[in-house]
């Protein structure tokens, strides 16, 4: 075929292609059938897109309960356990926390036991997932026909949920909570393991949890042999069971009672004839020893009681050091005290650090704080105890000399209490008068530091200033810290740490390797007793003097807003404080006087030992005349003893203080004779502790 173009002279572009008109006998070529429509993929991949959503949401939750809801939880009480605490020699001293039930197991219980409590609480238990649609829906009609809140659509598991994981607030968020661990119980628990948990831990009333612990404390007996209308009752309970206990409405409980038969009855648990021959419940409550809910040595103890049992299902006892004899002792000697308006607190502790009685207060009842740990107040004079032992350290002695006048340190000028300044003086003169310008000096010459670390050689952990006023006792610490201290010097070694439990902790490796205790050294021990026993013999401390050997220091705060005496013998440590918990003033009182006889008081009473007597006074004709010249002509009117003396023809012994208390007693003339303690109580003699070699 010839090319168009050429035919008529016209050249083609190179490269191009010649063009050929179609053939018309050629045959068409097939039609092109067009693509079918594409399909609308955006409403699957909404719906594919939703369940991966839904699957990660399921995920997360399944991560949130598995932290936040662990199966293991729903086993664990839902209140904490009662414990007891005993006294060493085994007396019953407080019980605190709940009644806690043994787990029990629904399979080993009578059939009527369970069907009581599906019947009142859940009827369709067995064929729900944890939420009954219907049982909602019922409960909303009923609680609408009836205007006001009548029953509640929760199944048991839910409750269990509630119990076991939630708070009590009614809040749609912790509804939603509930439902969510409500399924997750259900997907993994048995409905008997569902219901064996929820029993195991309901709340009957009287501060009783659980089922078996419900029916030995109303019934005396285990929850295998319930009966049937023992059974309808305690199901009854759960509904209001502080309003319902049988113990304090017993007619409401067997209301309930009945109810509860009605619904086995319906539910086809009892035919008509079991049913009407049910009987109301009789109680039979289970005796319980009457013990304190709480004292002050309790309510101390009590955390440390918990931390030695470690995680406890049930009722515990654990016994502490308190000895009975010797809390009784303290709290008849603080009675006797005579106390208005102030306060007073007492903690006694063998050296060893096992506190033996402790009283925080004029009454538990009226005000359960607790003056002797958590109270910290100014330890006054007592204070000096670091001091003179920094100075002990330092290498002098209790003859050793100290300016007893004025000084000023800084701009601190101190003054002694009485105005009275005597010149040169021992340190035994000045602890025993408690000058505060010597002891002001002596921190001056030792250096605060040195103060400040032997008072934390001695067990002090509470906040010290770093200024010499510390030497008159300004910085704040517990009655029972103070004690403590003392406690070393009693001992012989430091640290002595008070504790309330029988069984002491373990050391650390620490411990082990350094040792628990530094013993003090002799020199410095022997002249720190020196001057405590100076103290009382011939100082400030006169009123706590005993019949045998005792040592000891007074303390008294500025304006008298505090008085303390802390002392021991015997083997016996013993703190007092009186002030007013409002820290003001106490016009006249003074750590010589009310804390010293307090001290006296329950000394002589703890230890069995006979109180001291005092010095006979010359009568003659005219007693009573003889008796105001003794007191015109008092040698020291600023001492803590005014007047002292016995009447013989008046049969009367007479004490009158500078706070101007008048003591008048009946003399006792019989000889006197000291109790001899039952063996297993009898103490080594009284130089065993103060002045026995240190450990």
């Amino acid at each position: 075929m010839h090319d168009p173009l050429a035919l008529t002279g016209q050249s083609r572009p190179t490269g191009a292609q010649p063009y050929f008109p179609p053939d018309p006998s050629a045959p068409l070529p097939p039609p092109v059938t067009p693509p079918p429509p594409r399909r609308r993929t955006g409403i699957w991949r909404w719906i594919l897109r939703g369940i991966g959503a839904l699957i990660v949401l399921l995920v997360i939750a399944i991560v949130w309960l598995a932290i936040t809801a662990p199966l293991s939880k729903s086993l664990k009480p839902i209140a904490p356990p009662q414990i007891t605490l005993l006294a060493a020699d085994g007396t019953p001293i407080a019980r605190r926390g709940a009644i806690i039930g043994r787990p029990v197991d629904v399979t080993t219980l009578p059939r009527h036991v369970p069907q009581a409590f599906t019947a009142i609480e859940d009827r369709r238990f067995y064929r729900h997932w944890g939420i009954d649609p219907w049982g909602i829906t019922r409960a909303m009609i009923h609680n609408t026909m009836a205007g006001r809140m009548r029953e509640g659509g929760s199944t048991i598991t839910q409750q269990l949920a509630k119990n076991a994981f939630l708070d009590s607030d009614r809040t749609a968020g912790r509804k939603l909570r509930e439902a969510m661990i409500a399924l997750w119980l259900e997907a993994w628990l048995t409905k008997d393991e569902i219901l064996s948990r929820y029993l195991s831990n309901v709340y009957f009333g009287d501060n009783v949890y659980g089922i078996d612990a419900a029916a030995r404390h109303y019934f005396s007996h285990p929850a295998t042999d319930l009966t049937v209308a023992q059974a309808a009752m305690l199901a009854g309970l759960v509904k209001a069971p502080s309003r319902l206990a049988p113990t304090v409405n017993l007619s409401g409980a067997r209301a309930r009672q009945k109810l509860v038969v009605g619904a086995m009855e319906r539910a086809g648990f009892l035919t008509a004839a079991e049913a009407d021959a049910v009987q109301p419940a009789r109680l039979k409550v289970e005796r319980i020893k009457d013990v304190p809910n709480g004292t002050y040595f309790a309510d101390w103890v009590l955390p440390q009681a918990r931390d030695r049992s470690g995680e406890i299902a049930n009722e515990v006892t654990v016994t502490t050091t308190l000895e009975t004899r010797v809390q009784r002792a303290a709290e008849r000697a603080v009675r006797r005290a005579g106390l208005r308006t102030a306060q007073v607190a007492l903690v006694a502790m063998h050296p060893d650090g096992r506190v033996v009685a402790m009283v925080g207060g004029k009454s538990y009842a009226d005000s359960p704080f607790n003056r002797a740990v958590q109270a910290r107040r100014q330890p006054g004079s007592t204070f000096k105890l670091f001091v003179y032992l920094a100075a002990l350290r330092s290498g002098m002695n209790p003859d050793s000399t100290v300016l007893d006048e004025p000084v000023t340190i800084g701009e601190w000028s101190p003054k002694n209490s009485d105005g009275r300044y005597e010149g040169e003086i021992t340190l035994a003169r000045a602890f025993a008068k408690s000058s505060n310008v010597a002891s002001a000096r002596l921190i001056k010459q030792v250096g605060v530091a040195n103060v400040v670390r032997a008072a934390r050689d001695l067990g002090v952990t509470s906040p010290i200033a770093n200024d010499a006023s510390i030497a008159l006792g300004t910085s704040t610490m517990s009655l029972l810290e103070l004690t403590t201290a003392y406690a070393a010097i009693a001992d012989g070694a430091w640290p002595v740490r008070a504790r309330g439990l029988e069984k002491e902790d373990e050391p650390t490796w620490i411990e082990r390797l350094s040792g628990r205790t530094t013993p003090i050294g002799r020199r410095e021990l022997d002249g720190m007793r020196e001057l405590l026993a100076g103290s009382i013999a011939s100082g400030t401390g006169r009123q706590a003097a005993l019949s045998v050997q005792a040592f000891g220091k007074t303390g008294t705060t500025q304006d008298n807003r505090d008085a303390l005496f802390v002392g021991y013998a015997g083997g016996l440590i013993a703190g007092v404080w009186v002030g007013n918990d409002d820290n003001t003033p106490n016009p006249g009182l003074s750590g010589g006087g009310v804390p010293a006889r307090i001290w006296r008081d329950f000394m002589v009473e703890a230890l069995g030992v006979a109180p001291p007597r005092a010095p006979a006074a010359a009568v003659e004709d005219n007693p009573v005349g003889n008796l105001l010249d003794s007191i015109a002509n008092v040698g020291d009117p600023t001492g803590p003893v005014v007047f002292e003396g016995q009447f013989d023809q008046l049969g009367v012994g007479l004490r009158v203080d500078r706070d101007g208390n008048v003591d008048v007693r009946p003399l006792d003339r019989s000889p006197v004779q000291i109790p001899v303690p039952p063996r297993d109580e009898r103490r080594p003699p009284d130089d065993a502790v103060e002045s026995r070699p240190p450990n």
